[in-house]
Formats: structure tokens, sequence, C-alpha cells
């Protein structure tokens, strides 16, 4: 047997599911914050790190 596959029964299930908010580009210093599942548009930023921010608060909500 392979050794990753001896490996991979200790993982957690979690770490292979997708997120549930993506930060994705929408412009010139403009951000979408987009839910995976629908596809639809949950919010949006100027900032980079403020959009990831922000779709870790919405993950954190749902």
């Amino acid at each position: 047997m392979h050794p990753a596959l001896l490996q991979a029964d200790g993982l957690d299930l979690k770490a292979f599911t997708l997120p549930t908010f993506q930060v994705v580009p929408a412009g010139k210093a403009f951000f979408h914050i987009r839910e995976t599942s629908t596809g639809r548009v949950r919010g949006f930023r100027t900032d980079h790190n403020q959009a990831c921010a922000l779709a870790r608060s919405l993950a954190a909500r749902a």
C-alpha cells in the first residue's frame, strides 16, 4: 500500500472541503466576496486584506 494512503487515515475531512467564500478580483483594486455554493456575490471591498477579512467573517457566521 502507498505511504500516502496509510497517512490519510488520521486526516480531518474539513481539510478537503472547499472554502465557503472566495475573494475574486473584479476590476482594478476591487474584489468581490463570492459564495462558492451559489456563485452569488455577498460583498465587495477595494482592499484585498479587507476582502479576505470579510470572507472569513461571513464564513464564521454561516
